[in-house]
């Protein structure tokens, strides 16, 4: 299966999208590679486009204003949407970096591309607002995550979501998003090991 194959396989699975409409699409995505550490939107720029991870890792964070502590809040891997989403609906500055992890590669289809395929076709519509209602759920978990879920509980989501995340991303990253320390997810890691 090519990457775009791929990705047309991964929209009708997400929204139920069929080849008819997905065919409208095919002229907009490019690939993209991006190095480790490289930026797929920087703080205070417009996100102006949408990805698929093809594969690879990413992670969203934020510096702490005060300490000057990078703080991780969200990751993207392979067969996910990546987007700085806020920024990307209103094009307005993001508020934080979503840089790559690893060497990764992504298909992305620009802003205006994408509300042209909105106004040409109602699936494209229908997976604007799935990817929105995603958007919305995964913000509002990891805010409910820190009230209501224990770190373990964290841990166990995290494996769920990316479960190649521990061979692609040092774990200082991975405490950061889980907001412990290092100590902390070795103890974890042992405990679930022994389970």
């Amino acid at each position: 299966m090519n990457k775009i194959e791929l990705l047309a396989h991964a929209l009708q699975t997400f929204s139920g999208m069929d080849q008819e409409a997905f065919d409208l699409s095919v002229p907009f995505w490019q690939e993209r590679s991006y190095d480790k550490g490289e930026f797929y939107n920087e703080y205070k720029n417009v996100c102006r486009h949408l990805g698929f991870v093809i594969d690879g890792v990413f992670r969203t964070y934020y510096i702490h204003s005060d300490t000057g502590e990078e703080k991780n809040a969200f990751f993207f891997s392979k067969n996910q949407i990546i987007v700085s989403y806020k920024s990307f609906i209103n094009q307005a500055p993001c508020n934080y970096y979503t840089a790559s992890l690893t060497n990764s590669t992504i298909l992305y289809i620009g802003y205006e591309q994408l509300m042209h395929l909105y106004s040409q076709s109602h699936q494209w519509e229908r997976l604007g607002r799935l990817i929105a209602e995603s958007a919305f759920n995964t913000s509002m978990g990891r805010a409910e995550d820190f009230m209501f879920r224990t770190p373990e509980q964290r841990y166990q989501d995290l494996v769920e979501m990316h479960p190649d995340i521990f061979n692609n991303v040092p774990l200082y990253h991975i405490a950061s998003y889980l907001g412990i320390q290092g100590p902390s997810l070795s103890r974890i890691r042992k405990r679930m090991a022994q389970r």
